[in-house]
C-alpha cells in the first residue's frame, strides 16, 4: 500500500511541476513564474522608493515594542505576528532547499537568492500593509485578513468587483493546495529523512514518526492563531539562534576559505557558460529558492500580519519587511556558505545526497556530533512551519467554505503530514515548490492594482514619522 502511494503520488507531482514551471524559450529558458516574481519585487522596490532601506531601522524599533498599544484592534503583537510569519517561512526550505538550489544552479544561486530576498522586502511591505488596510474585525474582537480579502475588497473599491472575487477565490484555493502540499507534505518528508539518519528506528518505521508528528501538530492547531502565535514566538528565536551559532562555527572553522567562497559565488552568479549551469540556471534557482523560503510575492505572511494589534497598516507592512531579510539574507545564506565552504555540493562522495542530507553532511565535516543538533533544529523548523501554515490554509478554507467545514480541512492537513513521511522525497520537493509558487499569480496581480493606495499611505506615514507625530508608547517618548 505504501509503495503504491509513493509511486502514484510521485508521478502526479512531477506532472504538476512541469506545468507550473513553464519555460519561456524552451527547456533552457526562464520559467514564466520566476520572471513574474523578479519583475514584481523590482517594481515594488522602485514604486515604494526603496522602503526596504529607508524604513529598516524603524522596523526594528517597532519590533522592540516601542509602538505597541494593547488597546489597538487585533489579536497579537507586532513581534508575535512576525514570529508567526517567520515560523511559516523559516523551515526546511532554509536547510534542504538552499542545498538543492546550489546543487542545481551552482554557488551563484546564493547571490541571486540574496538579491531576491532584499527586493522581496518591498513586496512583503505592500502585501502586509494591504492585509491590515482591508482586514475584517469580527464582533468578538478577532480579526482576519489576507490576499483573498484585500484583493476582493480592494478591487471592488476600484470598480472591479467580479475580478476581485475571482482572484481572491483563486488565491484561497491555491493556498489550500499549497499548504496541504508544501507545509504538511514537504516539511514532514524532509524532517523524516534527517531523523531517520540519526535515529535508525525511524528508518524502516517512517509511519511511526508520521503519527507522532500528526499528534503534536494537532494539539497546537486546535488552539487557533493566539496559541500558534504564542508557540511561534517561543520557538522561532531559539531555533534561529541555534542554527546561526552552528553555522558560524562551521564558517569560522574554515575561515581561510571564506574569500574563495565569496569569489566562487560571484563568479558563478554571472558565469557565461551553458544556460542550465550558468547565469540563467543560478538566477532561476536563486529566485525560486528565495520565493519558497521567504514567500515574498506569495501573500501568505499577510494572513498572519492581518491579526496584529495596530491602527497603522503601513507600520505592520514595515514590520513584515524584516522577514525576507532574516529568512533569506541571513539564514539561507548561512546554509549556502556552509555548503559552499565545505565543498560538499560538488564532492562526488556526496553526489547521492539531496536536500537536508547534503546540509547535514556539510555541518558534519566540522562538527561530528552536529547531526543530533541539526535534527533538533529540523524538527523545530518543520513543526513551526506546519503550525503557522495550517492557520493560513484554515483562513482560506473559511473564506471559501465558511466555518462548518474547518474540521475537514484540519483532517486533510494532518493526513498530508502523514503522507509526507512515506512519499518519495524528490517528487515532494518538486511539487512543494510548484504548487506554492502558483500563489504569486493572483497575489502579485492584486498588489499591482492596489499599490497606488499603499504608496499614498506610506508617504503620509513617513511624513508623520519624520515630523515627530509617532509616539514611542512604552517610555512615552516622541520619535523624531
Amino acid at each position: 500500500m505504501l509503495d503504491w502511494i509513493s509511486v502514484t503520488f510521485s508521478q502526479i507531482l512531477k506532472n504538476i511541476d512541469a506545468i507550473i514551471f513553464y519555460r519561456i524559450g524552451g527547456d533552457q529558458g526562464i520559467p514564466l513564474i520566476v520572471l513574474w516574481l523578479i519583475c514584481g519585487s523590482l517594481f515594488f522596490t522602485l514604486r515604494m522608493q526603496f522602503i526596504n532601506i529607508r524604513a529598516f531601522k524603524h522596523a526594528i524599533d517597532v519590533i522592540w515594542g516601542k509602538y505597541d498599544d494593547p488597546n489597538d484592534e487585533g489579536e497579537v503583537s507586532h513581534f508575535q505576528a512576525m514570529a508567526t510569519a517567520l515560523s511559516g517561512t523559516v523551515g526546511l526550505g532554509n536547510i534542504a532547499g538552499v542545498a538543492i538550489a546550489i546543487s542545481f544552479g551552482g554557488p551563484g544561486a546564493a547571490f541571486w537568492m540574496t538579491i531576491a530576498g532584499l527586493l522581496g522586502m518591498s513586496t512583503k511591505f505592500v502585501e502586509c500593509t494591504l492585509a491590515q488596510k482591508y482586514r475584517v474585525v469580527n464582533l468578538d474582537g478577532t480579526s482576519i485578513g489576507g490576499p483573498m480579502y484585500y484583493i476582493s475588497m480592494g478591487l471592488a473599491d476600484l470598480g472591479q468587483k467580479k475580478l476581485g472575487q475571482f482572484l481572491g477565490g483563486m488565491f484561497a484555493l491555491f493556498n489550500i493546495l499549497a499548504v496541504l502540499g508544501s507545509s504538511s507534505i514537504f516539511q514532514s518528508n524532509q524532517s523524516q529523512v534527517v531523523v531517520a539518519n540519526v535515529i535508525p528506528f525511524f528508518a524502516q518505521r517512517s509511519w511511526v514518526y508520521g503519527l507522532i508528528l500528526v499528534l503534536v501538530v494537532g494539539l497546537v492547531i486546535v488552539g487557533g492563531i493566539q496559541r500558534i502565535a504564542g508557540v511561534a514566538a517561543a520557538i522561532v528565536p531559539t531555533m534561529c539562534g541555534i542554527y546561526f551559532l552552528a553555522g558560524s562555527w562551521v564558517i569560522l572553522a574554515n575561515f581561510t576559505a571564506i574569500p574563495h567562497a565569496f569569489s566562487t559565488i560571484i563568479h558563478s552568479a554571472f558565469a557565461p557558460q551553458a544556460m542550465a549551469g550558468g547565469f540563467v540556471g543560478a538566477l532561476i534557482q536563486g529566485v525560486r529558492r528565495a520565493a519558497f523560503s521567504n514567500e515574498a510575492g506569495l501573500g501568505l505572511a499577510a494572513i498572519a500580519h492581518a491579526t496584529a494589534k495596530t491602527d497603522e497598516p503601513v507600520r505592520e507592512g514595515i514590520v513584515a519587511m524584516l522577514e525576507p531579510f532574516i529568512d533569506t539574507v541571513i539564514i539561507c545564506n548561512m546554509t549556502a556558505l556552509v555548503v559552499i565552504i565545505t565543498g560538499v555540493y560538488n564532492n562526488p562522495e556526496f553526489a547521492t545526497l539531496n536536500g537536508s542530507e547534503l546540509t547535514l553532511a556539510a555541518f558534519t565535516t566540522v562538527i561530528d556530533w552536529f547531526p543530533a543538533i541539526l535534527t533538533i533544529c529540523i524538527i523545530l523548523f518543520a513543526f513551526s512551519t506546519m503550525i503557522s501554515s495550517s492557520y493560513y490554509g484554515q483562513v482560506c478554507w473559511q473564506y471559501l467554505f465558511g466555518n462548518k467545514g474547518v474540521i475537514i480541512y484540519k483532517i486533510l492537513f494532518l493526513v498530508g503530514i502523514f503522507v509526507g513521511t512515506v512519499t518519495n522525497p524528490e517528487a515532494v520537493i518538486e511539487f512543494s515548490d510548484a504548487i506554492k509558487i502558483t500563489l504569486a499569480f493572483p497575489s502579485l496581480l492584486g498588489a499591482y492594482f492596489l499599490c497606488g493606495k499603499v504608496a499614498t499611505d506610506q508617504a503620509s506615514y513617513m511624513k508623520r514619522l519624520q515630523a515627530g507625530e509617532m509616539f514611542d508608547k512604552s517610555p512615552s517618548k516622541v520619535i523624531g
